[in-house]
């Protein structure tokens, strides 16, 4: 009898109802109640300068870097050329490059990223950064 019982608890259980197969159907964006604000272009743009800007140490700038690369949005200009510097400033000349190549993966298209690259030409310049296309082409 027992093991009757609970055969039929499992069925029940395993069969989900109305309710639950409703739920799930719906976007995971449109069910979130959290309550937070959306955080703006230009107020995501401003913490993560600032944030760059402080950066003290290698770790800092790779875990900024992370977090920023993790949003479903290509950072500013001025985000990037924050983390550039943040990058020479803690001496590590490999994540300065590699920032270019995670706008490289961020962007829609070839133009975009090219648009990035000619806007911060100066800044690579200045810090002496080559991309890798650039030293494949020489």
């Amino acid at each position: 009898m027992r093991a009757s019982m609970l055969s039929a608890v499992l069925r029940t259980a395993a069969r989900p109802s109305l309710v639950a197969r409703s739920a799930r159907t719906t976007p995971l964006l449109a069910r979130s109640a959290s309550g937070h604000a959306q955080e703006t272009f230009e107020s995501f743009s401003e913490r993560y300068v600032a944030f760059f800007q402080n950066a003290e140490d290698l770790f800092e700038v790779q875990r900024g870097l992370n977090n920023c690369f993790a949003h479903d949005l290509v950072p500013s200009t001025a985000v990037v050329e924050a983390a550039v510097r943040a990058a020479r400033r803690v001496n590590d000349y490999a994540t300065a490059v590699r920032v270019f190549e995670g706008i490289k993966e961020k962007v829609e298209n070839k133009s975009q990223y090219q648009a990035y690259v000619d806007e911060l030409k100066p800044l690579r310049e200045e810090l002496g950064i080559q991309l890798k296309e650039e030293l494949y082409t020489s």
